[in-house]
């Protein structure tokens, strides 16, 4: 896979009926790779998605890439367009965001991230290390709208 276009590999297979909102668990665990939403989202990062709902703009969205379908991806949803959103990752030097494939039908849209867990790394033993991660590890992922602005200008 390629690291650049932030895919999110064990990203549970939704089948057509919960992609259509019917599913009796609207939400999942998706981890993130690649550097495209950095510095918002680092690579291992775990991500609660919920599937369906109304995406706003500055909102962190998992999508089905356009072009690859089999390929799910993390991306902030900027806009509305004609045709769908127009999304861009938070690193401007990753690419693999519309500005490489245009802008994303709706249905390909599948879910909003909600909240960020950063994993414990191995080396971290200090107690304030330790103390460090639990203070800082999980966070909501509101919409950023400052971000949305910034990222529209490009």
């Amino acid at each position: 896979m390629e690291e650049r276009t932030g895919e999110v590999p064990g990203m549970p297979e939704l089948s057509q009926e919960s992609e259509r909102g019917r599913s009796p668990a609207p939400f999942g665990l998706a981890e993130v790779t690649g550097p495209s939403m950095v510095p918002t989202l680092q690579h291992g990062d775990q991500l609660l998605v919920r599937y369906g709902g109304i995406v706003r703009p500055g909102d962190i969205v998992v999508l089905r890439h356009p072009f690859q379908q089999d390929l799910l991806v993390v991306k902030r949803a900027v806009e509305r367009r004609e045709g769908g959103w127009w999304v861009l990752g938070d690193n401007p030097y990753a690419g693999g965001d519309s500005t490489d494939y245009g802008v994303v039908p709706q249905e390909l849209v599948l879910g909003r991230a909600w909240l960020r867990v950063r994993p414990f790394k191995a080396g971290q033993r200090s107690p304030l290390a330790v103390l460090g991660w639990a203070v800082s590890a999980v966070r909501p992922l509101l919409g950023d709208r400052s971000a949305s602005r910034r990222l529209r200008a490009r």
